[in-house]
């Protein structure tokens, strides 16, 4: 029995009117068949027959098919926009063979351009995983006592290069901290004795005065009794694989001696590249295994995990890179992140993925684009050919 687990929801409309439901599948799909959604060997539910007293409906699949838990079957297909039914199962007649209720259903608010095709393993794989070993919280920016020691340990070799050197996590109570963490901003005070020097030297610089106002003066005062001159502050920025930005850290230096100028911050800004490099490195994990993808769209795909190992990372991730390696053509270099997850009966890891960006590498989605195009045009083919037979099949 396969296990589903939506992650990334698509935009619906709910339709709350049952009776909608079941004479939309009356009308568009009587002795009509309509894939299983979330089934790994998509199969379909064939509308074999509508009971007009009861909104009842005899269904028919594959013997091999079993239910979920809750007795629902999912069904999708594509009228205008995306459409999705549920349907309850009250009675099982014999393998494959249910009689079903509507329990609900919905439509996409936002069509689908995409056509979806399954793929042998023989012609594509996906293969070297890349992925975080550990995540940053974004709420609590609490990070992992790996990642706490490569900061500790640049701080310590940084140290004699000014009166005061910290690498700090933000403080909710420190307002400077706040905004320079909220706006990305760096912080430059090259002397706190001249007054002309408070103001941002150019743009991506915080104002302090704008932000402590009347308590600026304070400020000031308790950074000259303790007999600093100039002040330096920079996020540490963390850009993910998602190209998310965080903030997460901080450097802050204090001199009683020099006067801090763009050249200074600049180089702050160098060395916290540097130290973000050494967190990638030591964070990033790299698992070679092929992995069988089930089917793909341009949009997406579908991944069969059977490696122990990548089960354990990819179902914490909420996305990852990977590349695409079809039969004699060069690897495509993939951002993707999970929709849905899943298991199957031999507890293989399912995972629904929707393509997010390229990566690093340059014109990758171009390069899959190219590659997808005559194989769509082969599968509209076949599905032409399928329907021919069935309207054949049915005079």
């Amino acid at each position: 029995m396969y296990t589903y687990k939506e992650r990334k929801q698509r935009f619906f409309s709910e339709i709350t009117n049952k009776e909608q439901i079941y004479s939309i599948l009356k009308v568009k799909f009587n002795q009509k068949s309509l894939k299983i959604k979330f089934d790994l060997d998509a199969r379909e539910i064939l509308f074999n027959e509508f009971n007009d007293s009861d909104h009842t409906i005899m269904v028919v699949t594959d013997e091999s098919y079993i239910p979920n838990a809750e007795g629902i079957i999912v069904v999708s297909a594509l009228l205008e926009k995306y459409f999705e039914a549920d349907l309850k199962i009250l009675e099982k007649k014999t393998d494959g063979y249910f009689k079903c209720s509507v329990h609900g259903g919905r439509i996409a608010t936002t069509g689908r351009s995409d056509l979806r095709f399954k793929v042998n393993e023989d012609d594509v794989v996906a293969t070297n995983f890349r992925f975080s070993k550990y995540s940053i919280d974004l709420n609590t920016y609490t990070l992992p006592t790996s990642i706490k020691v490569i900061l500790d340990q640049f701080e310590s070799s940084k140290r004699s290069s000014a009166d005061y050197y910290e690498i700090g996590y933000f403080d909710t109570e420190d307002e400077i901290l706040l905004a320079v963490k909220k706006t990305n901003s760096s912080l430059l005070i090259s002397d706190l004795n001249d007054s002309s020097t408070f103001s941002p030297p150019i743009e991506g610089f915080l104002d302090f005065r704008a932000i402590l106002r009347e308590k600026s003066d304070h400020y000031i005062s308790k950074l000259k009794e303790k007999g600093y001159i100039s002040v330096a502050m920079i996020p540490i920025v963390y850009i993910s694989d998602s190209e998310s930005v965080i903030p997460f850290a901080y450097i802050r230096m204090y001199s009683k001696t020099k006067k801090y100028d763009l050249d200074d911050v600049f180089s702050m800004k160098e060395d916290s590249f540097r130290l973000v490099e050494r967190i990638r490195e030591a964070n990033t994990v790299l698992l070679s295994q092929k992995q069988r993808i089930t089917d793909i769209s341009r949009g997406g795909l579908k991944l069969l995990i059977d490696n122990d190992e990548l089960k354990r990372y990819l179902i914490k991730s909420r996305g990852f890179v990977f590349d695409i390696v079809f039969k004699l053509q060069a690897p495509i270099t993939i951002y993707a992140e999970i929709r849905f997850t899943g298991t199957d009966d031999e507890k293989n890891l399912i995972l629904g993925m929707c393509f997010v960006g390229n990566s690093s590498r340059k014109d990758q989605m171009k390069h899959l684009y190219d590659i997808l195009e005559p194989m769509e045009l082969e599968y509209k083919k076949k599905l032409i050919l399928q329907m021919k037979q069935r309207q054949a099949d049915g005079k």
